[in-house]
C-alpha cells in the first residue's frame, strides 16, 4: 500500500475506532440485527452496514457484533430482530431479548408469546351466508348503476346541439336506487 493510500484510509480507521461514522437518518430509519449483522432499514429497503455508525444522540452501533453503546456508556447487544431507532431508542423483537438486555435472563416459561400486531378474534355470525348473499346482491346493483351512469355520461359527452334523451336511463337509475335502499 502506498503512503498516499495509507493516509487516505487513516481518517476512516480513526473514525471507526472512535465510535463509528456519524449517519444521517430519517424518521423511518432503523438499524436492525438480522442473521448475525446489523442492517440499515428504510421502510421496506434494507442495506447491510459496512462500518460502525454513530447516531446524532451519540449512540454507537457495531455493525458486526450488534453491540450498542449508549451516550451514558451503557452497553447492550442486539438479538435477532431487535433494532435501534434514529433517536437511539432500542426496540426488542421478543420478551426474551428484552429480558436478556435487562440482565434478568430469559423470559419466564409462562410469559405470553410476543406479537407485534394482534387482531381481535372475529366471531362468524350464524347468518353469514345470508349476509354474504346480501352483499353480493348490493355489489351487483352498484355495478349496474355504474354501467348506467357510464352510458349516460357517454351520451351527454357526444356534444350534440340538443340534449340526448336519457329518460330511460334516469328511470333505471331511480329503480336501482330503490332496490339499494330496500336491499331487495
Amino acid at each position: 500500500m502506498s503512503a498516499a493510500g495509507a493516509l487516505a484510509g487513516a481518517p476512516h480507521r480513526a473514525a471507526a475506532q472512535q465510535g463509528g461514522y456519524p449517519v444521517a437518518t430519517t424518521a423511518q430509519t432503523q438499524f436492525v440485527y438480522q442473521n448475525g449483522a446489523v442492517l440499515r432499514r428504510e421502510g421496506a429497503t434494507t442495506t447491510p452496514l459496512t462500518q460502525n455508525v454513530r447516531l446524532a444522540n451519540g449512540t454507537k452501533i457495531n455493525y458486526k457484533s450488534g453491540i450498542v453503546e449508549f451516550p451514558g456508556g451503557k452497553l447492550t447487544t442486539l438479538a435477532e430482530g431487535d433494532f435501534v431507532r434514529p433517536d437511539g431508542g432500542l426496540v426488542f423483537a421478543t420478551p426474551a431479548s428484552a429480558a436478556a438486555a435487562a440482565g434478568s435472563g430469559p423470559a419466564p416459561a409462562g410469559a405470553p408469546a410476543f406479537s407485534t400486531y394482534t387482531l381481535p378474534t372475529r366471531v362468524v355470525p350464524s347468518n353469514a351466508t345470508a349476509e354474504t348473499a346480501a352483499l353480493q346482491l348490493r355489489v351487483q346493483l352498484l355495478e349496474r348503476k355504474v354501467a348506467l351512469l357510464d352510458r349516460k355520461v357517454a351520451l351527454l359527452a357526444q356534444g350534440q346541439a340538443a340534449s340526448p334523451d336519457t329518460r330511460q336511463i334516469d328511470l333505471d337509475l331511480t329503480a336501482l336506487d330503490a332496490q339499494l335502499q330496500t336491499g331487495k
